[in-house]
């Protein structure tokens, strides 16, 4: 477990977050494939929003609305979503491709089919 920093382009919203990036995934759902979102998931505890207040970010939803996908109203950048994993747990879905100093070459990435969600 290493705790990183990250943020939207901007700076307007910046956050610490603990995660081994152990299992990091590349979904093909529509919305991931778009945007090209390279992700790790984490309890609420272990992240923590330092800059920026989450009540200001933007909200979308869409397929079965569980998923918070929150992003700057500024940049328009989605650095990290709220939501439930299939199970109904609380859980943040980290952009890893937002976090500061991390390298995606150095990870493996695991594909996962969203389009089957």
């Amino acid at each position: 477990m290493k705790t990183y920093t990250g943020g939207c382009h901007c700076g307007a919203y910046r956050y610490d977050v603990s995660t081994d990036l152990e299992k990091v995934i590349v979904c093909n759902c529509s919305r991931c494939h778009k945007l090209g979102l390279v992700l790790t998931f984490v309890a609420p505890e272990a992240f923590t929003l330092t800059t920026g207040g989450e009540s200001a970010l933007t909200d979308y939803r869409f397929n079965k609305k569980v998923i918070q996908h929150l992003f700057c109203p500024t940049c328009g950048v989605e650095s990290y979503a709220r939501g439930k994993g299939p199970d109904g747990t609380e859980m943040i879905a980290i952009n890893v491709r937002c976090l500061d100093g991390v390298e995606l070459d150095s990870l493996t990435l695991t594909p996962v089919n969203g389009k089957e969600y």
